[in-house]
Protein backbone atom coordinates (compact mmCIF):
# COMPACT_ATOMS: atom_id res chain seq x y z
CA UNK A 1 0.00 0.00 0.00
CA UNK A 2 1.32 3.55 -0.78
CA UNK A 3 2.06 5.75 1.77
CA UNK A 4 -0.83 8.34 0.86
CA UNK A 5 -3.18 5.30 0.63
CA UNK A 6 -1.76 4.22 3.90
CA UNK A 7 -2.35 8.10 5.48
CA UNK A 8 -5.95 8.46 3.75
CA UNK A 9 -7.03 4.97 5.32
CA UNK A 10 -5.73 6.07 9.09
CA UNK A 11 -7.20 9.63 8.81
CA UNK A 12 -10.68 7.64 7.83
CA UNK A 13 -10.51 5.94 10.94
CA UNK A 14 -8.99 9.16 13.34
CA UNK A 15 -12.30 10.33 15.27
CA UNK A 16 -11.50 14.13 14.87
CA UNK A 17 -14.35 14.38 17.61
CA UNK A 18 -11.70 12.92 19.99
CA UNK A 19 -9.64 16.07 19.58
CA UNK A 20 -12.52 18.48 19.98
CA UNK A 21 -14.74 19.42 23.79
CA UNK A 22 -17.30 22.14 21.67
CA UNK A 23 -19.41 20.96 17.98
CA UNK A 24 -18.08 17.49 18.58
CA UNK A 25 -21.87 16.82 16.66
CA UNK A 26 -20.31 18.42 13.61
CA UNK A 27 -16.67 17.38 13.74
CA UNK A 28 -17.67 14.68 10.92
CA UNK A 29 -17.95 17.83 8.75
CA UNK A 30 -15.45 19.19 6.29
CA UNK A 31 -15.14 22.42 8.06
CA UNK A 32 -12.91 24.30 10.68
CA UNK A 33 -14.29 24.86 14.25
CA UNK A 34 -13.66 26.87 16.55
CA UNK A 35 -11.15 25.15 19.66
CA UNK A 36 -11.23 28.36 22.20
CA UNK A 37 -8.83 31.17 22.52
CA UNK A 38 -8.99 32.35 18.77
CA UNK A 39 -8.08 28.83 17.27
CA UNK A 40 -9.50 26.93 15.38
CA UNK A 41 -9.27 22.84 13.69
CA UNK A 42 -8.66 22.59 10.58
CA UNK A 43 -11.06 20.89 8.26
CA UNK A 44 -10.44 17.34 7.77
CA UNK A 45 -9.82 17.56 4.09
CA UNK A 46 -7.04 20.39 4.21
CA UNK A 47 -5.64 18.34 7.12
CA UNK A 48 -5.26 15.10 4.90
CA UNK A 49 -3.75 17.34 1.59
CA UNK A 50 -1.15 18.93 4.33
CA UNK A 51 0.20 15.67 5.60
CA UNK A 52 0.18 14.07 2.13
CA UNK A 53 2.45 17.23 1.12
CA UNK A 54 5.27 16.89 3.40
CA UNK A 55 5.93 13.19 1.26
CA UNK A 56 6.62 11.80 5.27
CA UNK A 57 8.62 8.53 5.42
CA UNK A 58 8.99 6.37 8.36
CA UNK A 59 12.39 7.81 9.50
CA UNK A 60 11.38 11.27 9.29
CA UNK A 61 11.59 13.72 12.13
CA UNK A 62 9.18 16.53 11.90
CA UNK A 63 8.66 19.84 13.35
CA UNK A 64 4.92 20.49 13.68
CA UNK A 65 4.24 24.33 14.38
CA UNK A 66 1.02 24.51 15.99
CA UNK A 67 -0.12 21.45 18.27
CA UNK A 68 -3.43 22.89 18.46
CA UNK A 69 -5.69 20.17 19.54
CA UNK A 70 -3.50 17.38 18.58
CA UNK A 71 -5.34 16.35 15.52
CA UNK A 72 -2.99 17.21 12.68
CA UNK A 73 -0.34 15.81 15.27
CA UNK A 74 -2.03 12.18 15.50
CA UNK A 75 -1.20 12.42 11.78
CA UNK A 76 1.87 13.01 12.09
CA UNK A 77 3.47 10.47 14.18
CA UNK A 78 1.51 7.78 12.63
CA UNK A 79 3.57 8.81 9.76
CA UNK A 80 7.08 10.04 11.31
CA UNK A 81 9.88 8.41 13.62
CA UNK A 82 9.80 11.56 15.58
CA UNK A 83 7.24 14.49 16.12
CA UNK A 84 8.45 18.06 17.70
CA UNK A 85 5.54 19.78 18.16
CA UNK A 86 5.47 23.59 19.58
CA UNK A 87 2.07 25.10 20.68
CA UNK A 88 1.99 29.28 22.62
CA UNK A 89 -1.43 28.90 24.12
CA UNK A 90 -0.96 27.08 27.82
CA UNK A 91 -4.53 25.80 27.95
CA UNK A 92 -4.31 24.40 24.12
CA UNK A 93 -0.92 22.73 24.84
CA UNK A 94 -1.41 20.49 27.84
CA UNK A 95 -4.68 19.46 26.75
CA UNK A 96 -3.27 18.22 23.50
CA UNK A 97 0.01 16.82 25.36
CA UNK A 98 -2.36 14.80 27.35
CA UNK A 99 -4.57 13.74 25.00
CA UNK A 100 -1.89 12.55 22.92
CA UNK A 101 -0.15 10.91 25.59
CA UNK A 102 -3.12 8.80 26.10
CA UNK A 103 -3.87 7.73 23.04
CA UNK A 104 -0.31 6.24 23.28
CA UNK A 105 2.21 8.36 20.95
CA UNK A 106 5.75 7.95 22.59
CA UNK A 107 7.25 9.38 19.78
CA UNK A 108 6.28 12.88 20.62
CA UNK A 109 8.12 15.85 22.19
CA UNK A 110 6.09 19.05 23.53
CA UNK A 111 6.95 22.57 24.12
CA UNK A 112 5.09 25.15 25.15
CA UNK A 113 7.00 28.39 23.19
CA UNK A 114 6.81 30.65 20.20
CA UNK A 115 6.53 28.32 17.13
CA UNK A 116 8.04 30.99 14.60
CA UNK A 117 11.69 30.33 16.21
CA UNK A 118 11.37 26.49 15.38
CA UNK A 119 13.06 23.90 18.19
CA UNK A 120 16.73 24.61 17.38
CA UNK A 121 17.95 22.34 19.87
CA UNK A 122 16.22 19.16 17.93
CA UNK A 123 17.11 20.70 14.17
CA UNK A 124 17.70 20.00 11.77
CA UNK A 125 13.67 18.44 10.79
CA UNK A 126 13.24 16.78 7.55
CA UNK A 127 9.64 18.02 7.35
CA UNK A 128 8.44 21.06 8.65
CA UNK A 129 4.72 21.81 9.08
CA UNK A 130 3.02 25.46 10.13
CA UNK A 131 -0.34 25.61 10.76
CA UNK A 132 -0.49 29.14 10.96
CA UNK A 133 -0.26 31.40 8.46
CA UNK A 134 2.81 33.28 8.05
CA UNK A 135 3.42 36.67 6.50
CA UNK A 136 7.15 35.56 5.35
CA UNK A 137 8.38 32.00 5.48
CA UNK A 138 9.93 32.36 9.03
CA UNK A 139 14.17 31.94 8.50
CA UNK A 140 14.57 30.20 11.74
CA UNK A 141 12.62 27.11 10.32
CA UNK A 142 14.18 27.71 6.71
CA UNK A 143 17.56 27.38 8.81
CA UNK A 144 16.33 24.27 10.94
CA UNK A 145 14.86 22.55 7.75
CA UNK A 146 17.22 19.78 6.80
CA UNK A 147 18.90 19.29 3.24
CA UNK A 148 17.39 17.91 1.38
CA UNK A 149 14.17 18.72 3.32
CA UNK A 150 10.58 19.81 2.92
CA UNK A 151 8.09 22.70 4.74
CA UNK A 152 4.16 23.14 4.43
CA UNK A 153 2.93 26.38 5.28
CA UNK A 154 0.17 28.95 4.46
CA UNK A 155 2.00 32.32 3.45
CA UNK A 156 0.15 35.35 3.05
CA UNK A 157 -1.91 38.19 4.72
CA UNK A 158 -4.12 37.72 7.12
CA UNK A 159 -7.56 37.26 5.32
CA UNK A 160 -5.80 35.02 2.68
CA UNK A 161 -2.70 33.35 2.07
CA UNK A 162 -1.06 30.70 -0.31
CA UNK A 163 -0.57 27.32 0.71
CA UNK A 164 3.05 26.73 -0.35
CA UNK A 165 5.72 24.40 -0.02
CA UNK A 166 9.12 25.29 0.46
CA UNK A 167 12.18 22.77 -0.83
CA UNK A 168 15.50 22.94 0.50
CA UNK A 169 17.82 20.53 -1.66
CA UNK A 170 20.85 18.88 -0.72
CA UNK A 171 23.30 21.76 -1.55
CA UNK A 172 20.71 24.19 0.66
CA UNK A 173 19.13 26.39 -2.18
CA UNK A 174 15.20 27.10 -1.30
CA UNK A 175 12.71 26.95 -3.97
CA UNK A 176 8.43 26.92 -3.11
CA UNK A 177 5.20 26.53 -5.00
CA UNK A 178 1.90 27.60 -4.23
CA UNK A 179 -0.60 25.09 -3.55
CA UNK A 180 -3.97 27.29 -3.83
CA UNK A 181 -5.83 29.85 -1.35
CA UNK A 182 -6.47 28.89 1.99
CA UNK A 183 -7.56 31.11 4.67
CA UNK A 184 -5.61 30.13 8.79
CA UNK A 185 -5.48 31.91 11.50
CA UNK A 186 -2.24 33.72 11.92
CA UNK A 187 1.18 32.97 13.07
CA UNK A 188 1.71 35.05 15.99
CA UNK A 189 5.74 35.38 17.44
CA UNK A 190 9.04 36.34 16.70
CA UNK A 191 8.92 35.80 13.57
Amino acid sequence: MLLNEKILSFYNQLDRSLFMEKNQSLSHEDIPLPIGYGQTISQPSLVLKMTQMLNLFPSARTLEIGTGSGYQTALLAEFSQEVFTIERIPELFYKAENRLKLMGYPNIRFKLDDGSIGWKEFSPFDRILVTAAAKHIPQPLIDQLNSPGLMVLPVGKSDIQQLTIVFKNEKGDVRTESHGAVRFVPLLGRY
